[in-house]
C-alpha cells in the first residue's frame, strides 16, 4: 500500500483521493470532537481516547511498520509538544462552553492561518478564487458561532474565556497541520510517521490525568473504556487520513477542506446533544459549503 500511495503523490489520481479523505476527515473529526463533549468530563474523555489510540498503535510502531529514520525523531518532538499544547487549549474551551459555539471558532479560525502557513512552509499558492473560497468558509463558520454564541443559554458566564481558548486551539489546529505534514513527508513510509505519531501523541493527557482515571468507579469505567477505544478508532481514521491527503496533495487544500467538519458538527450538536439550530445556521453551513467548492474547483 506504500507503494502505492508513493505512485500517486503529486498525480491527478492522488489529487482527487486527497479530495476524498479531506472530506471523509471532515465528517469524522467533527464526530471525534463530540466525543469530548459528553457527559463525562472533557478530560477525562480525551485521556480515555489518547490511551486507548497510543496502546493500539504501540505494536505497529514496534513491529509492524519500518523503524523511524533519525531525522523524524525531532520531529515527533515537535508533534509531541505541539499537540500537547492544542489539546489543552481545546479541553479549556469544550469546559467552558458550548460545542455549537466553541467548535466553530476553533475550526474557523483554522483555514486562513493554515494556508498561510503553508505558503511560508511549503511553497503554496491559492489562487484569487481559492482565496474567496476561504473567505467564504471561514466567515461562514465563524457566522455560525456568532448565531449560536447569540441563542445559546448553557455556560454564558464562561463563555469569553471559551471563546479565546477555542481561538488559541485554532492557531495550535494550524500549527500542528503544518508540522504534520512535514513530518509525514519527511518519511519514506507514510504509516511509520502515522504508527508513532499516535504512539507518542497518546502519553502526555493519560500521564497528566492518570489520577481522575483511576477514580473511575463502576459503570463509569465502562462507559470512559468504551468512548476511548470508539474515540480512538475514529482518531485513526479522521487524523489518519488528512495526513495522508496532505502527503499526497496541497496542504492547504486539505486543511481547509477539512474544516467543512463544522457542518457535521452542527448536525451532531443538534441531534446527537439536544442543542437547537434554525434557518440562519442552514443557511451559514451552506455558505461554508459554497466555499469548499470554490477552493476546490477554482485550484
Amino acid at each position: 500500500m506504500t507503494q502505492w500511495l508513493q505512485s500517486l503523490e503529486g498525480t491527478p489520481a492522488g489529487h482527487d483521493l486527497a479530495l476524498l479523505l479531506a472530506v471523509g476527515a471532515a465528517v469524522l473529526h467533527a464526530l471525534f470532537g463530540a466525543l469530548q463533549k459528553g457527559r463525562h468530563d472533557p478530560w477525562i474523555s480525551r485521556a480515555a481516547i489518547d490511551l486507548s489510540y497510543a496502546l493500539i498503535a504501540a505494536p505497529f510502531a514496534l513491529f509492524v511498520v519500518p523503524w523511524p529514520e533519525p531525522h523524524l525523531w525531532p520531529l515527533f518532538a515537535g508533534v509531541f509538544v505541539i499537540h500537547g499544547i492544542y489539546k489543552m487549549f481545546q479541553a479549556m474551551a469544550y469546559a467552558r462552553g458550548a460545542y455549537t459555539v466553541v467548535y466553530p471558532v476553533v475550526r474557523g479560525t483554522g483555514p486562513l492561518v493554515t494556508v498561510a502557513f503553508a505558503g511560508a512552509v511549503f511553497g503554496e499558492h491559492f489562487a484569487p478564487g481559492q482565496w474567496l473560497g476561504v473567505g467564504l468558509l471561514s466567515g461562514g463558520i465563524l457566522g455560525l458561532a456568532a448565531w449560536n454564541l447569540a441563542h445559546v443559554t448553557a455556560q454564558r458566564d464562561t463563555m469569553l474565556p471559551a471563546l479565546g481558548f477555542a481561538a488559541l486551539t485554532g492557531v495550535m489546529v494550524a500549527a500542528y497541520t503544518t508540522w504534520d505534514a512535514w513530518g509525514i513527508r519527511a518519511t519514506a513510509d507514510p504509516f511509520t510517521f502515522l504508527a508513532w505519531f499516535f504512539l507518542i501523541d497518546g502519553v502526555l493527557i493519560p500521564t497528566l490525568f492518570a489520577r481522575r482515571l483511576a477514580a473511575l468507579r463502576g459503570a463509569d469505567i465502562v462507559a470512559v473504556a468504551r468512548r476511548g477505544v470508539f474515540g480512538a478508532l475514529v482518531a485513526f481514521a479522521s487524523f489518519g487520513a488528512v495526513m495522508l491527503a496532505t502527503r499526497l496533495d496541497k496542504v492547504g487544500e486539505a486543511a481547509v477542506l477539512r474544516e467543512t467538519s463544522t457542518v457535521f458538527a452542527a448536525l451532531i450538536g443538534w441531534w446527537v446533544l439536544g442543542e437547537k439550530t434554525g434557518r440562519v445556521p442552514v443557511m451559514l453551513m451552506a455558505v461554508i459549503a459554497a466555499g469548499a467548492v470554490l477552493v476546490e474547483v477554482m485550484g
